[in-house]
C-alpha cells in the first residue's frame, strides 16, 4: 500500500521531458505525485521507469471535460486533496507558419491545449485547494509569450502563452489572501521532443524553477513569471 505524503501534486503532460523530471523530482522531495499522460501505455511506462512508491499514474487529456473530471473524481477519492497542480501539457511550437499565413484551425487546436487546458484544470481542482486552504498552481509558459518578444513567428504557440501568462496573472489577483499561488516559468530551451537535441538544457534543468515554484512558502510570490528562479518580464 503506497503511502499518502501530505502534499498531494497533479503534473500535466507528465510521461516524458520536463513534465517527466517534474515528477521525479517532486517525488524526491517526499510529495505524493500523479503523472499523467493522454496515452495510457505511454504513462504507465513511464511511471515504471520510477519505481517510486509515491507516484501514481492516471490518464489524462486537458482539452476534455470528461477526461479533467475523471481525474477529479480519482484524485478526491484516492487522496482527499490536491495541493500543487503543475500545468505543463503543451502542443504545436508552430514554426512552419506565421502570423500572417496561421491556419487558424491550427491555432485553435494550440490554444485549446495550452490555454483553455491549464485553465480548465484549474477550476477543476480549485475547489480541493480551497478546502485545505493551500494551493500552488504553477503554468508552464515560455520566453514565446513575452510580449516584448512577439515577432509573428509561431503564432499559435507564442500567442497561446501569451494568453496563459494573462490567465496567471488574472488568476492570481482573483485567489489573493486565499493561500494560492499561481504563478508562470519559463523553463529555458530545453532538450525535450519540442526543443530539440541542440538545447543547452537538460530536462532537469528545465523542471527546477518549476518545482522551486511549486514549493513556495506561504508568503511567497504570486502573480509572477520565472525564469532560472529570477523574476522575468511579461
Amino acid at each position: 500500500m503506497k503511502t499518502i505524503a501530505n502534499k498531494v501534486a497533479l503534473v500535466t503532460g507528465s510521461n516524458r521531458g520536463i513534465g517527466f523530471a517534474v515528477v521525479k523530482g517532486l517525488a524526491e522531495q517526499g510529495i505524493t505525485v500523479v503523472l499523467t499522460s493522454r496515452n495510457e501505455k505511454d504513462g504507465r511506462a513511464a511511471l515504471d521507469q520510477l519505481d517510486d512508491s509515491n507516484v501514481y499514474y492516471h490518464p489524462l487529456d486537458v482539452t476534455s471535460t470528461e477526461s479533467v473530471q475523471k481525474l477529479v473524481e480519482y484524485v478526491t477519492k484516492t487522496f482527499g486533496r490536491l495541493d500543487i497542480l503543475i500545468n505543463n501539457a503543451g502542443i504545436n511550437y508552430d514554426t512552419w507558419q506565421n502570423v500572417s499565413d496561421a491556419d487558424l484551425e491550427n491555432v485553435q487546436e494550440t490554444l485549446n491545449t495550452n490555454v483553455l487546458g491549464p485553465w480548465r484544470m484549474s477550476q477543476a481542482f480549485l475547489s480541493l485547494m480551497q478546502r485545505n486552504h493551500f494551493g500552488r498552481i504553477v503554468n508552464v509558459s515560455s520566453s514565446s509569450g513575452e510580449l516584448a518578444a512577439l515577432s509573428g513567428e509561431t503564432p499559435g504557440y507564442s500567442i497561446s502563452k501569451v494568453a496563459l501568462n494573462a490567465l496567471t496573472i488574472s488568476l492570481a489577483r482573483h485567489l489573493q489572501n486565499k493561500n494560492i499561488l499561481v504563478n508562470a516559468v519559463c523553463p529555458g530551451w530545453v532538450r525535450t521532443d519540442m526543443g530539440g537535441a541542440g538545447a543547452p538544457k537538460s530536462p532537469e534543468e528545465g523542471a527546477a524553477t518549476i518545482i522551486w515554484a511549486a514549493l513556495l512558502p506561504d508568503n511567497g510570490p504570486t502573480a509572477k513569471f520565472f525564469r532560472d528562479k529570477s523574476e522575468i518580464a511579461w
